[in-house]
């Protein structure tokens, strides 16, 4: 047997026997020795909101707030007309997606990819700044998608975002998907055990 073909084995055996561990209610602390369960208190900063807006944490920001929240903290990566650089291009490339020149590669932003508001403000809660990820506040990740979409022209340059207005945002490609037809697969939102 190939050493590749003998690490997928062992890799495929140690899946098992972890997921069969925490299938019984065994946790990682558990099984081997390490790690711990998370407090209620470090649970309390986790944020993992639904495209329609359940799950999205209090605060507000507007764009003027948030322009200057992204002066600070995001254009030393993505630039000062978020063009990117370090970091990816942010917006643009509307239409690029779907082309019929196999030469024009797809230009994939937030304005051009991304069919939920609510995917902006969790992924900047979660790994933004780069250097000190989940240190942003609630209002400041609103006040920065609110910048961010108003420069994508996505939201006017006047708006303030928040638990009840973000979800509400119309993103360009909101229709670029196509649903899964295995709905046996996948249970929809709605009745998730976290929709309640």
């Amino acid at each position: 047997m190939s050493t590749t073909i003998e690490r997928g084995v062992r890799f495929a055996a140690f899946c098992l026997f972890t997921s069969s561990c925490f299938a019984a209610g065994n946790n990682a602390a558990e099984v081997f020795g390490i790690g711990s369960l998370a407090t209620a208190d470090e649970l309390k900063t986790f944020v993992s909101p639904l495209p329609d807006g359940r799950g999205l944490p209090p605060g507000s920001g507007s764009v003027l707030q948030g322009k200057a929240i992204y002066e600070a903290q995001c254009v030393v990566c993505h630039g000062d007309k978020l063009q990117g650089g370090i970091g990816d291009k942010l917006i643009g490339g509307r239409g690029s997606l779907v082309n019929s020149d196999a030469k024009k590669a797809p230009v994939k932003t937030i304005e051009s990819y991304w069919p939920y508001a609510t995917t902006l403000f969790d992924y900047v809660k979660r790994a933004m700044p780069l250097y000190t990820p989940g240190s942003l506040s609630n209002d400041e990740v609103y006040a920065i998608s609110a910048y961010i979409l108003s420069e994508a022209k996505i939201v006017g340059p006047d708006v303030t975002l928040d638990a009840s207005t973000l979800p509400q945002v119309q993103m360009p490609n909101r229709n670029g998907f196509i649903a899964d037809h295995r709905p046996e697969r996948f249970v929809p939102a709605s009745k998730a055990p976290h929709s309640k």
